[in-house]
Formats: structure tokens, C-alpha cells, sequence
């Protein structure tokens, strides 16, 4: 089978590969119809050393069930299913709370060294845990909502959740990506009343403004939080939703949350060490929330409304490809010439 191999930063590859087999009683083979390129992606493609390579990329996936282990009872051959970014057996404690990102047999499709989303197909440990039944065709024109199930919505939709935002909440989010503007969405649909967008890509904080955005602040580093703080009447917003990763996107967290305010990091965190101390968050009573999103346990309340076509999360995909197309929807993405990459293998 053919699969998308990065073998260091900037250089991908889609190259014939052993194909997806079943291993353990809990698998399930799946043939994948519908994947993406995702905006965390984009951080090894920028920096990732030879040493780590060859590694099997893609970790959003739709497809059809074509074989099950013999342990298997949720899903059977020929089911449509949506997997999340993250593997998890669904019945250790962790899963039971709803933190499937924690699971004790949880691991990340990123970290499976003969597995990956952007291929034809895939073994998908934990089978039961992890898939979910979707009860539409495969041509669905609903699939490229759908698929933001595996990651972007559900992502976007943790960081409003754990951030507490509520109906009145002044919202700021940082960050005009995929995760980004659905966290404006998940903002909106939690009832805030302000929700402002930090964004400089037009055709973006238009989707933004589109899903719910009330305000868009183009202005970055201290600039960007001062005009945050005069949207917000001097003080800040209750939220920042912090969907980037980076530290001057922290930075800007920090300045734009009010006191008593929770700041919610969905971004992958490329450091170690940020300020938290007297003078950034302890001294104003600021909070700190999000992490790694369980998707697994928001696919349920986020269905419905995407089935129903009273949300479409899947305008954030604005280009297609197949899998030849893949290494070049990269290098787009990483130029900002293109926001999410679904790619139909």
C-alpha cells in the first residue's frame, strides 16, 4: 500500500510501504477514504532532524472498516468510522472520565512507528475505544465536517470547554488555523458574547468572523494585546484560547487575559518553560487549562449538530488532494497559501 513518510524537515514522501495488517485481538484494519494534513504537522516538517525519520505521518482519518480482530464488538467490516488523533482502549479510568488523551493503553498516531492517517489504510489498535460508527455514506457530503471530528473541532472545542467559557464570556482566541477558528466556533456555540480574533490572514478571520467572531485584532505582541484590552474595556477577556503553540502566542495570552481569567492552551507547546510566576499569572489569579484534546469524548455532543447542517466546521479544509499531492499540500500549508489539506487517498 502507498503511504506518507516524512524523512526529515521538509522532505515527504508518499512511498509504497508494507501494508496494514491485523495484529492483536482488538484491531481493526480500516481503509481510509478521507484524511488531512494538520497544522501541528507543519512543526516537524519545519525542524525535524534525519535522526527521527523515516516516520509515517497523519494522525485524522475516515474510512471503512475491512477486517476486525477477534475482540472487536463495536465496529464490523464494511462500517464507516472516524478515528482520533489519539488510540485508547475506552475502558481504563481515564477513558471512563472522559480523558481518553490519558488513557493507560493510550498513545498517539504520531508515535506508531508502522501506522499513519495519510495512507491508504491503517491498523487501529483498540478498535472498540477508539472508533466511532457514522451513520452516513462514505460520499457524504458531509465528510469534510465530519473528519474535523478526528482532531480540529474537537480540539478547538476542549480548549472553549476546559477554558470555561459561558454565555457573556469575553472571548479572545490567538491563532487563525484550523484549531483556531473552531474554537471560535465551540466560543460561540458556548454562548460568549464577545469573542475576538487574533489573526492577520483576511481570508481566514473572514471564516472566523463567519463562525462567530464579534472582533478581529491583526496586531501581534504587545501591540495585539493592547488593542485586545481597549475591545475588551481596559481589562481583558474572561478566555484566551491559545490554539498556536509558540511562545510569543503565551505571551500574548498572559497580556490579554483579565484578572481571575482562565487561559486555555490547545496549541502544541514547542517550550518547556514559560512565565507563570507573581508577575504574569499568580499575582492576578490567572489560570491555566487545555492540554492535549480527549476528541474521543466530545464526538457525541459535536455529531448531531454537524448531521443536521446547523454547523459546517469543514469549511476549514480549502484545498483537496489525493495522496500523490500530499508533499505539496506541506510546503502550501507551511507558506500559508492554504488554511487545512483534505486529502482523499
Amino acid at each position: 500500500m502507498r503511504a506518507t513518510v516524512m524523512y526529515e524537515a521538509g522532505d515527504v514522501r508518499v512511498e509504497d510501504v508494507p501494508d496494514s495488517k491485523i495484529e492483536q485481538p482488538t484491531d481493526a484494519l480500516v481503509t481510509v477514504t478521507a484524511a488531512c494534513i494538520c497544522g501541528s504537522d507543519l512543526w516537524p516538517y519545519g525542524s525535524m532532524p534525519a535522526s527521527d525519520g523515516p516516520a509515517r505521518m497523519g494522525h485524522e482519518a475516515i474510512g471503512i472498516v475491512q477486517e476486525t480482530g477477534a475482540e472487536v464488538a463495536t465496529v464490523k467490516k464494511g462500517d464507516l468510522v472516524v478515528a482520533p488523533f489519539a488510540i485508547s482502549d475506552g475502558t481504563c479510568e481515564f477513558c471512563r472520565e472522559g480523558l481518553q488523551t490519558s488513557c493507560v493503553n493510550s498513545t498517539f498516531w504520531d508515535t506508531e512507528p508502522h501506522e499513519g492517517c495519510q495512507s491508504e489504510a491503517v491498523r487501529v489498535p483498540y478498535a472498540d475505544g477508539t472508533l466511532v460508527k457514522l451513520p452516513v455514506a462514505p460520499d457524504s457530503v458531509l465528510m469534510p465536517s465530519l473528519l474535523t471530528l478526528s482532531d480540529v473541532f474537537g480540539t478547538g472545542y476542549h480548549a472553549a470547554a476546559t477554558g470555561g467559557v459561558r454565555r457573556g464570556s469575553k472571548v479572545t482566541v490567538i491563532g487563525d488555523g484550523a484549531v483556531g477558528l473552531l474554537a471560535v466556533l465551540s466560543a460561540k456555540r458556548l454562548g460568549a458574547e464577545q469573542i475576538v480574533l487574533m489573526g492577520r490572514h483576511a481570508e481566514r478571520t473572514d471564516l472566523g468572523r463567519e463562525f462567530g467572531a464579534t472582533d478581529v485584532v491583526a496586531e501581534r505582541g504587545e501591540e495585539g494585546v493592547e488593542r485586545v484590552r481597549e475591545l475588551t474595556g481596559g481589562h481583558g477577556s474572561h478566555v484566551v484560547l491559545e490554539a498556536v503553540g509558540n511562545m510569543p502566542a503565551y505571551q500574548q495570552a498572559v497580556g490579554a487575559v483579565r484578572p481571575g481569567g482562565i487561559i486555555s492552551r490547545v496549541g502544541v507547546p514547542q517550550y518547556e518553560e514559560a512565565p507563570i510566576g507573581f508577575g504574569s499569572l499568580f499575582g492576578r489569579n490567572v489560570r491555566l487549562a487545555g492540554g492535549p484534546a480527549p476528541v474521543r469524548a466530545y464526538i457525541d455532543e459535536l455529531l448531531p449538530p454537524i448531521l443536521d447542517g446547523s454547523i459546517e466546521p469543514g469549511k476549514v479544509f480549502d484545498a483537496t488532494t489525493d495522496l500523490d499531492g500530499v508533499p505539496t499540500g506541506y510546503q502550501e500549508m507551511a507558506d500559508r497559501k492554504t488554511l487545512k489539506v483534505l486529502v482523499k487517498p
